[in-house]
């Protein structure tokens, strides 16, 4: 029902009717026409503050379900760090240990990422802590394997040369000692013959006749042959793969310098040459520059019973002839 308006006119006391103008009528309609829609407005938006749009509501479930896959990728990131881990060390000391190579030096294994941020772009994320973590793990084992299949392609090439490594590799005694009689010393701290003085022994000594064959005890190259002081006239064999071994005071050479020489072959006769008490042949095997007990390096010339009887026979403190 549409409102009605009087006014009192005072001179003929009397109610008089009022009749709005078009322009207040449309000024009426407007104002309540905004007053609805700032009610209606206002309801809106208390309701999207207290319930949420439909959009807003698939947003959080959409950043709640990639937080929890963020999560989950993170665990499965960490344990396929310690599967890798496992075979790091399988590589270290097995595969490499087969084939006596150095394990990869752990600098190499876990050598980081230098230089700029690079995880800068990604602080400005939601949950950026857990977005960083879990791209520096993904880095981070994206190189390990790359380095870890680096040392695998080495691993194969060790197999492929396996055989040529045994070939080379020192294994026999450089003198005929079926019987073990000739050991007369052995690797370690040793009385020095001379000085009387403890002195460390870096091979092992042969006591033989003057003339007694000298045998290389690997495949390799004569890259040394003269005269060195204290041990007098020497022979040096490179047989690659990081051996070398050291022939000293001999007699006479029966090879040449640059000569490729085979297991077994005469390389010299044996003497008393240099500082040296006595006719011996004084042997050693170097491994990487590092002199190593010979002893380890007659595998193919000596039974189970035979290396027992040799580590006691060289473990004799009074024999060392230089």
């Amino acid at each position: 029902m549409r409102k009605v308006y009087y006014i009192y006119n005072q001179h003929m006391q009397t109610y008089e009717r009022i009749y709005p103008t078009v322009r207040q009528r449309i000024w009426g309609l407007l104002r309540r026409l905004f007053i609805g829609m700032g009610l209606g407005a206002g309801t809106f938006i208390i309701l999207l503050i207290i319930f949420g749009s439909p959009s807003e509501k698939e947003l959080r479930m959409e950043n709640s379900q990639l937080l929890a896959q963020y999560n989950v990728l993170s665990r499965r990131l960490d344990e396929a760090m310690g599967v890798l881990q496992d075979v790091q060390q399988r590589d270290d000391n097995l595969y490499r240990v087969i084939f006596m190579a150095d394990p990869v030096p752990t600098a190499i294994r876990q050598a980081g990422y230098g230089g700029t941020n690079r995880y800068e772009h990604l602080m400005d994320m939601a949950n950026s802590d857990l977005v960083i973590n879990t791209t520096q793990k993904m880095d981070m084992l994206s190189k390990q394997l790359y380095i870890q299949s680096r040392s695998f392609d080495d691993v194969i090439d060790m197999c492929k040369n396996h055989d040529e490594m045994l070939r080379c590799m020192p294994a026999i005694q450089p003198i005929s000692n079926k019987d073990l009689r000739k050991t007369a010393s052995g690797y370690g701290m040793r009385v020095d013959p001379v000085y009387n003085t403890m002195k460390f022994h870096a091979g092992m000594d042969f006591s033989a006749h003057i003339g007694t064959d000298v045998y290389a005890t690997g495949d390799g190259t004569v890259v040394e042959m003269g005269w060195q002081t204290g041990y007098g006239n020497v022979i040096v064999v490179d047989h690659g793969f990081g051996y070398r071994t050291v022939y000293a005071h001999l007699q006479a050479f029966r090879t040449k310098l640059g000569k490729k020489v085979l297991r077994g072959e005469v390389i010299g006769d044996v003497g008393n040459t240099g500082k040296s008490t006595g006719p011996h042949l004084h042997y050693e095997v170097q491994v990487k520059g590092q002199a190593v007990n010979p002893i380890n390096y007659y595998f193919m010339d000596l039974s189970a019973e035979d290396y027992d009887r040799m580590i006691q026979i060289a473990a004799n403190h009074g024999k060392v002839l230089d």
